[in-house]
């Protein structure tokens, strides 16, 4: 079964990522044929705009195959593993200039890797079974393909706080943030689809069908408690904050974080508070390149990968295992520059 479909219908491109039974991750193949299709369709007259979306009726896409990613660290292949990210990165730079709409259904699981080809399009629709989210920390890692951009176009600091905690969120905070553009239910979807193939202009289609959630979204509801706790100078400052309040949210929250590698959480603040800030999107792009190659060499994201996703255990052994403990120098490591190995983009 092929992994990627893509096919011209009635003058729209169409990709599906097809492995449902895996959430619909992305292999390096999938890449591949994801990038060598977009170079064609820019230039294609016959090719109005580009829609991707996910097989199935549960996810968009989980993201990059991080175990395939994490099974080439330990047999040796680290060119195999730089490979797959640079080109997924130079996607992610691809989607973000792209010459022609690129609309993204976003339908269900949409996490990682799959908001990399999705988010960083012109037309980001979520539907009520949409869930986003960058956990990374989760597994010793951090929000890569360009999140320090779009995480940060959320309000305050709720972007530091979704990277940080890997929090889930729903269309209606989706389109709060940013994330997503419009909403329309998944009920509703095929209809849309339908009607971009017998060329009702795209903006039309979208204004047709296109709601408004009934609820707010969790990040919207806390805005106020997440720039309380979150727009400090330091991530031991935010761990300081949460222990002094003792309301269900703090608590709730430092749980979260506390479950989190301390190294990939003291990465993910610098990255997002200092260092991504001044930087061009392609430059941002280039330091995730960076810093990937950096975590991959590191204990916490093998450790990660095995306990969540190989063994699922769910007991992950970090080095260090306390916040307090990772030295700023531990984090200056992560950001050294690679020479030559450096992505271009």
């Amino acid at each position: 079964m092929d992994k990627l479909l893509t096919k011209i219908d009635s003058n729209i491109g169409w990709i599906i990522l097809n492995r449902p039974e895996a959430l619909n991750a992305i292999t390096l193949p999938m890449f591949e044929s994801i990038r060598e299709t977009l170079n064609t369709w820019e230039t294609d007259p016959s090719v109005r705009y580009v829609v991707i979306q996910g097989a199935g009726d549960k996810a968009f896409s989980a993201g990059g195959d991080v175990r395939a990613a994490t099974l080439a660290i330990k047999d040796g292949n680290s060119h195999g593993m730089e490979s797959f990210f640079r080109k997924e990165y130079t996607i992610n730079s691809h989607i973000r200039h792209y010459a022609k709409p690129f609309i993204a259904l976003i339908d269900g699981i949409a996490m990682g890797g799959g908001l990399g080809v999705s988010i960083l399009g012109s037309h980001r629709i979520v539907t009520e079974k949409a869930r986003l989210a960058m956990p990374e920390s989760a597994i010793g890692f951090f929000p890569d393909v360009g999140a320090s951009t779009f995480l940060n176009w959320a309000p305050g600091s709720v972007g530091l706080f979704m990277a940080l905690t890997g929090m889930h969120i729903n269309a209606a905070d989706a389109l709060w943030t940013g994330l997503g553009t419009h909403y329309i239910p998944s009920s509703v979807l095929p209809q849309f689809k339908k009607d971009i193939s017998e060329d009702v202009p795209l903006e039309k289609a979208i204004e047709s069908y296109k709601q408004t959630p009934e609820e707010k979204g969790f990040l919207e509801t806390h805005l106020e408690q997440i720039n309380h706790h979150f727009n400090k100078p330091a991530l031991i400052d935010i761990v300081k904050s949460l222990k002094r309040d003792h309301s269900p949210f703090a608590s709730n929250i430092l749980n979260i974080l506390m479950t989190k590698s301390p190294t990939s959480l003291a990465v993910i603040f610098r990255l997002f508070k200092i260092v991504a800030p001044p930087l061009t999107f392609e430059e941002r792009l280039k330091m995730d390149f960076r810093l990937t190659v950096h975590f991959f060499k590191g204990h916490d994201f093998v450790e990660g990968v095995r306990a969540l996703l190989i063994d699922k255990d769910k007991t992950p052994r970090w080095k260090p295992a306390r916040i307090k403990d990772v030295k700023d120098s531990d984090v200056d490591a992560y950001f050294a520059p690679l020479d030559e190995r450096e992505l271009e983009l």
